[in-house]
């Protein structure tokens, strides 16, 4: 489970301009932003949950044209674009809004290595918003909606047997013209609303594999039972196949299971077992290999966590959240995960990690991953570090009657067959692709009213495609007694009513907001906007204390769980607990993590 970096032999190479790369833009960047070298960006293997040994970077500089939505492959490329940041970011060396009328291309050359040769390539992309059609030498080898997933297409037939190999990519992207998944992007920014992005936003990446190979796990621990099943799906049907996993800790074999493909690998663990939990995030590696007839055809590397997340009502009855059959309390910011730089990419892994280290430096144990889903590195480092995630489904569409003060009797909002689609096609993607993070708790199908629709459905469905987790129906939204929990939304103190369900668990979506403009820090000097604001970091640490304190007493028999706003500023929003660049901490570190981990403490057990 180490975060390998290519070197050597596989290391992306950078076109011949590199040199001429600059970030664009006059707004303010990250140290890490300043600091990007073009000929190394983002070269961490990006996929650690189901990894491989052999792969080679596609990252760095590559042609760019940006056409007519429905004009052919342009002949003329207007410049260099640096994957993988969307086109709108400074760090793209681009700096332009592509637009619903228009779609972004991408073209460069790639070689194969010679070890390779014999085997099946695949071309990975971890997320392209919004609508990607790829060919290679010339040749359509696939397409894909929903910018928020990985998904990988099979180029071996289209690859040429020596030399140089050309890839091109068409991006389409309505943002808010659009029905599909969007998170905060909309094409006039403004307020609580951000900055469009269009095209390839994470990691392009090549991978040999045999024809038949690997191309999905499944892992679901049970502490009750002390079991750990593995689902293996093959790329393809495989006859006298053979599915094996291996369990180690710190390189020693502690447990071992195997299966025919098709069924499940079902894993008695060790009576010692260790469950992760934010104080123990205990991971175990997994070696999980396919075979056919005494022959390996596949082998991965993998990790997984014995760990449970329930709900169960106190002896004074009330619904607590709980981790591993006790109660924990919940507690942590609201991460919208934007980078003034690179949007809605982090500029380095080393940038990404930050917040989530000065998220537990805090004294918090949760992420609520707010309307974007992020790269697969960044839950993996949560599973690592013990820190829960709530993860919600980015929103989109339009925007119902909002009523979020009591159980809602109005008619929810209609999509059209089409939107409607798109959103459960999008939302199943979303948890296919997450599901084997043991850090996540906790899966919101929607944010407010934005784009609810049909709530108890999505709520019920969501349930029952994975058991194993919570469902928020509809943070701060209209709420309909259905899931796991009932939420809130207030700003900037804790309500002093709402609605409250004895049945469910009742939750504090959103609070806070305390904002402070640091001068030199923000994303538009004369243009800044916070639910409430100071000017000093004593006073916003003073406010912030006090809502702390009023959460504390309101969580002995209403609240289990609470989300602050926000862990940074974000474009003119300026409620961060540091700002948008992260060069300010805005807060009296020492007294906010004594206060989260007090409240933590005194309501779990």
């Amino acid at each position: 489970m180490k975060i390998r970096l290519l070197t050597g032999a596989v290391m992306a190479c950078a076109l011949s301009g590199a040199y001429a790369y600059k970030p664009v833009g006059n707004k303010i960047m990250t140290t890490w932003g300043e600091n990007i070298n073009p000929e190394a960006v983002w070269q961490e293997y990006p996929r650690p949950i189901m990894e491989r040994n052999d792969w080679k970077n596609l990252n760095g500089l590559w042609n760019y044209a940006i056409t007519k939505k429905d004009a052919r492959q342009p002949e003329n490329w207007q410049g260099e674009i640096l994957v993988p940041f969307c086109a709108e970011s400074a760090l793209s060396g681009v700096g332009k809004e592509v637009g619903a009328e228009n779609a972004l291309w991408y073209k460069r050359s790639f070689t194969i290595p010679g070890p390779w040769k014999g085997r099946d390539v695949l071309l990975n992309f971890g997320a392209v918003d919004w609508q990607a059609d790829v060919w290679v030498n010339g040749v359509k080898v696939g397409s894909h909606t929903g910018g928020y997933t990985p998904f990988s297409l099979n180029v071996t037939q289209a690859l040429k047997s020596k030399g140089e190999n050309e890839v091109v990519v068409r991006v389409w992207d309505p943002t808010d013209k659009g029905y599909q998944p969007r998170g905060k992007q909309v094409s006039t920014p403004e307020v609580i609303w951000y900055t469009p992005v269009t095209g390839i936003w994470q990691t392009v990446w090549l991978e040999p594999v045999g024809r038949k190979h690997i191309s999905d796990l499944r892992i679901l621990p049970d502490i009750d039972r002390n079991t750990l099943k593995v689902d293996v799906t093959p790329s393809e049907e495989i006859g006298n196949g053979m599915v094996e996993v291996i369990v180690k800790d710190n390189g020693k074999e502690i447990a071992t299971g195997r299966a025919v493909t098709g069924e499940a690998v079902s894993i008695d663990m060790p009576e010692d077992v260790e469950l992760w939990s934010p104080g123990n995030p205990k991971l175990y590696d997994l070696e999980v290999r396919l075979t056919a007839d005494g022959k390996t055809l596949d082998k991965i590397g993998s990790y997984a966590a014995m760990r449970k997340f329930s709900t169960k009502k106190d002896d004074r009855g009330v619904v607590r959240l709980q981790l591993n059959n006790r109660d924990l309390f919940h507690y942590g910011p609201l991460d919208q995960g934007w980078w003034p730089d690179g949007l809605y990419t982090p500029p380095s892994y080393e940038a990404m990690i930050y917040d989530v280290d000065k998220t537990k430096d805090w004294g918090f144990n949760m992420i609520r991953k707010h309307i974007k889903v992020e790269p697969a590195l960044w839950y993996t480092y949560c599973d690592r570090n013990g820190i829960i995630v709530w993860q919600d489904m980015p929103s989109g569409d339009r925007n119902p009657e909002w009523q979020d003060r009591n159980y809602f009797d109005g008619e929810e909002l209609v999509r059209t067959p089409e939107s409607e689609a798109n959103y459960r096609k999008e939302w199943r993607e979303i948890m296919d692709c997450l599901y084997n993070y043991p850090c996540i708790a906790v899966w919101v199908p929607f944010n407010e009213a934005w784009g609810q629709f049909k709530t108890k459905e999505i709520a019920e469905w969501t349930k029952n495609y994975d058991p194993s987790r919570l469902v928020n129906p509809a943070s701060g939204g209209n709420h309909y007694p259905c899931g796991d929990m009932v939420d809130a939304h207030s700003y900037p103190s804790p309500p002093v009513t709402h609605v409250y369900d004895a049945k469910r668990a009742n939750v504090l979506g959103e609070y806070g907001g305390i904002g402070m403009v640091a001068e030199g820090h923000v994303w538009v000097p004369d243009r800044n906007w916070g639910y409430i604001q100071y000017k000093t970091p004593k006073e916003v640490t003073d406010a912030y204390v006090g809502y702390a304190d009023y959460l504390d007493r309101l969580a002995n028999d209403w609240f289990v769980g609470a989300v602050y706003t926000q862990t940074t500023d974000v474009e003119i929003e300026v409620n961060g607990l540091m700002t948008y660049d992260r060069k300010v901490i805005k807060i009296d570190e020492p007294r906010i993590r004594e206060i989260n981990r007090r409240i933590i403490k005194s309501h779990s057990k």
